[in-house]
This record gives structure tokens, C-alpha cells and sequence, in this order.
């Protein structure tokens, strides 16, 4: 797993619970469960602070890593998608964004698309992306966020035809596909979970061995954000897997829970009392 994701997966399932922020050496404690060395770590959030999702805090000799504003939202913002049980029932409408960024800003407009991707947006022609979710805020923080606001024009409308809803999805997105991947997550990880789950029954899993598989769990499951629009019930094809695969993630998730919690606990809660250590000696100094 490449080192600055797998710390995405952390912060998001992990540290934004505990405050959002984190000592460096909690980090990379953290990071050698999974085989990753100090050197990887240090690459990784120096290029996740740069790229603005981290910011650092020195107390002392020691630096804590907090998430900036805007990874607090993107954090948020996955969460809701990751941890949902079912699909969202639809009011109808369809959100478009239609665009005309010019060549000279040809990198906002690359920078746009994959956001728009990751948002759940589909394409139905050249620079013209839509979406049934209620997406409106998302979409006017990408305008402010790359100030395209001259270039850009966004609709709430209602598909009249000569097709249904369905077929225009089927237009837009790629739903065999999809459930094709989704079926491939159900085959690997409902066997990992009756294997696992005996384990923690029999008391022969470590809280180390839950903390490493939870964050895998959840690290393989968070890929689906990037492929799959979350699309309402109404719209989704009769034999749709992701249901089935949201409710096997969740039962596996709860069953690696509690130890999972304890082991990071037990990392993260060594950080901050020597952070709180520092913070005390330098207000006496």
C-alpha cells in the first residue's frame, strides 16, 4: 500500500476522532505495522503538508501534524460515503456543470475533472458533468477553491426525456463495472471476515493484527469512492452489489473495532502525553 494513502486511511478512520492531530513519531510507529520505514513517512507528510491537506506544529524538538481546513472537509466528506449502510433516496433533480476553461488554465481544468470524479459526478458529453446528488456545495467550493467562476455555469434540472433516468445513467457511468469490482470485494472479504472473526472469538488476534486488517479493510473499501457515484436507489440496477458489499464492510468493521481502537489508543495516547510534557517545560523556561 503506497505509503501517503495508507496515511490518508489513518488520519480518516483514526485521527480526526482524536483532534485531527498527531505526533510524528505516533505516525511512524503507526505505519511500521505495515512494513513502512521512518524515511517513507517523513516523504509522505512532508508531500501531504505541501499539498495542503496537513499542517505542523512544533512543541519542543518534537512536530505534530494536524489536518488544514480543507483535508478536515475531504475527511468529512469521505466519511459520510464510506460509513452510509445504503443508498440515499433521490429527489428528482439532476445537478449539471457545464464548463469552458480556457487552454492557458488547462491545469484547473485537469484539477477540476478529478474532483468532479471523486465527487460522484458522471460526464454526458465534453465538459458537461452531472450528478442526481445534492452536491450544490461541493461543487461552488471547487468554483471558489480554483476561481473559474467566469467559466462555469451550473443548472438544477429535471431529465424530460426522450430516454428514462436509467438509461441516462447507463450513458454516464458504467454500473457492470462497477458491481464487477464490488463482487470482487464481497469474494476476498467475506472469507477474510468468518476467518478473522473466529479468531477474535478464540482470543488469537492481536489488537495490533485488528488495527492493521481494519485499516486495510477500510483502505481496499475507500478505493470504491473514486469508481462508484453513490447513486440513488431509484437509479441503481436491480442486482447491485454495493449494498451488499456496504453491510459485509460494516459487519467486518465492527468485528475488528474495539481492538483495532485499542492498539491506536495506546500509539497515539504516548504522543500526546510527551507532547504535553514539552508544552510544560517550555512554559517554564
Amino acid at each position: 500500500m503506497n505509503t501517503r494513502s495508507l496515511i490518508f486511511t489513518i488520519y480518516g478512520d483514526y485521527i480526526r476522532h482524536y483532534g485531527g492531530e498527531i505526533w510524528i513519531g505516533s505516525l511512524i510507529r503507526l505505519l511500521r505495522e505495515f512494513g513502512h520505514n521512518d524515511q517513507a513517512v517523513r516523504a509522505a507528510v512532508s508531500r501531504m503538508s505541501k499539498q495542503g491537506w496537513i499542517r505542523a506544529e512544533k512543541r519542543g524538538n518534537k512536530s505534530y501534524y494536524s489536518l488544514t481546513e480543507r483535508g478536515v472537509k475531504r475527511m468529512e466528506e469521505a466519511a459520510r460515503r464510506i460509513y452510509k449502510t445504503r443508498p440515499e433516496h433521490w429527489d428528482g433533480k439532476w445537478r449539471i456543470l457545464i464548463y469552458t476553461i480556457p487552454e492557458d488554465k488547462r491545469h484547473l481544468r485537469d484539477e477540476l475533472r478529478k474532483e468532479l470524479v471523486w465527487s460522484g459526478f458522471g460526464t454526458i458529453s465534453n465538459s458537461c458533468w452531472i450528478s442526481p446528488n445534492n452536491l450544490e456545495q461541493q461543487v461552488y467550493d471547487l468554483i471558489d477553491k480554483y476561481d473559474i467562476r467566469p467559466y462555469v455555469d451550473f443548472f438544477l434540472a429535471e431529465y424530460d426525456g426522450p430516454h428514462t433516468n436509467k438509461q441516462l445513467v447507463e450513458k454516464c457511468w458504467n454500473l457492470e463495472e462497477i458491481n464487477q469490482k464490488y463482487e470482487q470485494f464481497i469474494a476476498v472479504y467475506s472469507q477474510k471476515y468468518v476467518i478473522d472473526k473466529h479468531k477474535i472469538e478464540r482470543g488469537e488476534m492481536s489488537d495490533a493484527e485488528c488495527f492493521v486488517e481494519r485499516t486495510k479493510l477500510v483502505h481496499e473499501y475507500r478505493k470504491f469512492l473514486f469508481i462508484d457515484p453513490g447513486l440513488p436507489e431509484e437509479l441503481l440496477p436491480n442486482e447491485w452489489m454495493g449494498s451488499h458489499a456496504a453491510a459485509l464492510f460494516n459487519d467486518y468493521y465492527q468485528q475488528l473495532s474495539a481492538p483495532a481502537s485499542r492498539f491506536f489508543e495506546a500509539v497515539f495516547q504516548e504522543g500526546a502525553e510527551l507532547g504535553k510534557k514539552e508544552e510544560e517545560a517550555c512554559s517554564l523556561e
